[in-house]
């Protein structure tokens, strides 16, 4: 046994030296360590550096303070009576401020009144001075232990659900094999890359990856495109108080969210070059370095890309960091487009109809065998995005899914000899496109949405139509 004996500050130990301890793996956790003692923050580190990832250390509020804007802490050990500042006064402040960290508070002069403040500050436990090793230890695997339970919850809960319910709807073989390749990586920890045009669910099929992996932390989706290269590495990685000018606070970044769980980073084409390199460290080194930090927290996160290029043919333009893409590649699964998979359109259609009928409050439509071959006859240049939001504007306007598909009538797929629409299918998207952003006044973001496309996607299209028609 290990014992500190406070009068003197000596250590005593005897041969098992808390050998019935529990070894549970905590090489990605972290743990703050707050008391004002030299020795009992020695004995303490002295235990925890055996098996935390991260161990720190501070003799009042205001150093533990500082540590914790640097780092989210998986574990908090803090003496209830501090100079200046109480444990249970700090504490509540962080449960005040959101915080789920768990705590484990430490005393030497207990009452009930303590043991009660500390309750409701939410203490994960409570122990006495003096005391040994092995009850921090075992204090420590309740703790862990029970967060790691509560994280198991989240996921029994997502898993109670059908693969159905998370949109991945289709019979034809190209999704079943899909669905089978999911199924098989989803409960490896390697790296995913999705590819396929947009709108084909390729965050759908990285929300199944991880709700079949049985990761227990969360899943954190980002758009590359969406976020300007300057803010980028602050909202992946987080940044330290003071570490550029607006930084008034420090800041988690989105690794930390998804630790134990997945992060999935669409339209990582996007992704501005600097920010590649910062990705490929954290891939082979399981850490990330704050912005304006100079100490690495341990991540354990899963990473699922996504991306409508041909990332080969961006490392070739020199785009995409070669290195990167074989890291990311390790596993490849290809959404296939919907004209591809067009037998799927009356599975996909009741499955629209039923969820966004029920969201919507309206009575959903019955579609006949001539609707659905309008829908079948459709190129669908958004894919399955663009399909559900016909059915959604069928539901809103009371409406045939030929008179959603704005300008498709007489003239579009609805008629229009299977030949003839083969040779003018570029045509038809074009007209399409065309009439959805005059019904929407030129505003590319809301034609975007309704087509079921990125807006990047639009303006590509519209920008090449534009310089064809000055050749």
């Amino acid at each position: 046994m290990v014992e500190y004996a406070l009068k003197n500050d000596e250590f005593k130990t005897s041969p098992d030296d808390a050998g019935d301890a529990p070894q549970r793996s905590l090489k990605q956790n972290s743990v703050l360590i707050i008391d004002d003692e030299p020795g009992i923050r020695s004995f303490l580190k002295k235990g925890m550096d055996k098996r935390f990832g991260l161990v720190e250390i501070a003799e009042d509020i205001d150093t533990a303070q500082a540590l914790s804007e640097r780092c989210n802490f998986d574990l908090i050990i803090v003496d209830i009576r501090l100079p200046g500042r109480s444990g249970v006064e700090w504490v509540t402040g962080l449960r005040d401020q959101g915080s789920t960290t768990a705590v484990i508070f430490i005393t030497a002069h207990a009452n009930v009144e303590t043991a009660i403040d500390a309750l409701r500050a939410g203490a994960s436990d409570f122990i006495l001075k003096p005391f040994r090793m092995e009850q921090i230890l075992a204090s420590v695997e309740r703790c862990m232990e029970r967060q790691q339970i509560q994280r198991e919850n989240v996921v029994l809960r997502r898993q109670v659900d059908q693969f159905y319910d998370s949109g991945m709807v289709g019979q034809c073989e190209t999704m079943k094999s899909v669905c089978g390749v999911i199924k098989r990586i989803a409960p490896m920890p390697t790296t995913v890359l999705i590819d396929g045009e947009s709108g084909t669910g390729k965050e759908l099929a990285a929300r199944a990856i991880h709700q079949w992996s049985g990761r227990a932390g969360s899943f954190v989706p980002i758009n590359c495109g969406a976020i300007t290269a300057e803010l980028m590495e602050s909202e992946l990685f987080g940044h330290v108080k003071g570490a550029f000018t607006g930084a008034h606070q420090a800041r988690e970044g989105l690794f930390t969210y998804a630790n134990n769980g997945t992060l999935f980073l669409d339209e990582i084409g996007e992704m501005p070059l600097p920010m590649q390199v910062h990705l490929l460290r954290v891939l082979d080194e399981h850490a990330i370095r704050p912005v304006g930090s100079n100490r690495e927290v341990p991540v354990d996160v899963r990473i699922i890309a996504a991306t409508n290029r041909d990332l080969s043919v961006e490392v070739e333009k020199g785009t995409f960091r070669q290195d990167l893409f074989y890291r990311l590649n390790v596993v490849t699964v290809r959404m296939p487009a919907l004209r591809e998979r067009m037998e799927d359109i009356p599975d996909l259609v009741e499955f629209f109809m039923q969820n966004l009928s029920t969201d919507m409050g309206v009575t959903p439509h019955n579609m006949g065998d001539s609707e659905l071959h309008q829908l079948r006859s459709y190129d669908w240049p958004g894919n399955v995005r663009e399909l559900k939001n016909v059915i959604e504007r069928c539901l809103l306007l009371d409406q045939s899914p030929d008179q959603c598909l704005h300008g498709l009538g007489a003239e579009g797929a609805g008629e229009m000899p299977d030949e003839g629409r083969q040779l003018l299918l570029a045509d038809v998207e074009k007209r399409h496109i065309l009439n959805v952003l005059e019904m929407e006044n030129g505003n590319k973001s809301a034609a975007a949405r309704l087509l079921g496309v990125s807006r990047k996607t639009l303006e590509r299209k519209v920008q090449a139509w534009s310089a064809a028609k000055q050749d």
